[in-house]
């Protein structure tokens, strides 16, 4: 009875696994990435350690996707109305597979970045100094800084639309200063600013920010850009 008992359990398992497959979106992308990834191991031969690192990052994502879908189910089994802890509970959840994700593609970066460039130490220094690498830092920054305010100041509306500061004013007034800072052409930085200016009165329009809310983003994202270029570009 052990054994069989035994056996079904990892039977049952399986069927787990399955129904996440088959009914969940993200982890068919995570199972495809997985596999892609997997070998990519192999035709770059990456160490030992490495490829440790890479299947507990590869693990974590899919354990994160497999608890967050059966969050979902038991919260759908429990209720079929709206309640906030209900919403709280596959909100957060959906958020500890965003972790592992992000997780797992920083460790995709460390293990592979290096292999995939034919003189990898110069390279590297060359890109880390690059305005691209910059950019793409500040605007991770800026968009984690509107998280923040955020999670603090939460006063209606959502993650994408309404609430203290207006993220696509942020992102987008970081891009311009970005932009600015790269070409160090006054018509490139009219063009680009004016084109953030636009994006904020477009979410003042739709009634998605007020006008302080949008300003506050726009500061945001100058301010955190502008720091940012400060240090690691001029």
């Amino acid at each position: 009875m052990r054994s069989r008992s035994l056996l079904w359990s990892f039977n049952y398992a399986i069927e787990g696994i399955a129904y996440a497959l088959r009914t969940q979106r993200n982890m068919r992308i995570h199972v495809a990435s997985a596999i892609v990834v997997l070998i990519a191991s192999l035709f770059l031969r990456i160490e030992r350690a490495e490829f440790l690192a890479v299947v507990f990052a590869i693990a974590f994502v899919l354990v994160t996707e497999l608890v967050n879908t059966a969050v979902e189910a038991t919260v759908d089994i429990v209720t079929d109305s709206f309640l906030p802890l209900a919403k709280v509970a596959k909100d957060v959840a959906a958020g500890a597979v965003f972790v592992s994700a992000i997780t797992a593609l920083i460790v995709g970066y460390i293990v592979f970045f290096s292999r995939l460039t034919h003189v990898t130490d110069i390279l590297l220094i060359r890109v880390q100094q690059t305005p691209l690498h910059v950019t793409v830092v500040a605007l991770a920054v800026t968009a984690l800084a509107v998280l923040i305010m955020k999670a603090f100041r939460r006063e209606g509306g959502t993650w994408v639309r309404g609430g203290w500061p207006s993220g696509h004013t942020a992102l987008a007034s970081a891009g311009a200063a970005a932009i600015t800072y790269i070409t160090g052409n006054p018509a490139a930085a009219v063009i680009s600013l004016s084109v953030a200016a636009l994006v904020a009165q477009s979410r003042v329009e739709s009634e998605a920010h007020t006008v302080p809310q949008v300003v506050w983003g726009a500061a945001t994202g100058l301010l955190i850009t502008t720091v940012i270029f400060q240090l690691f570009w001029f």
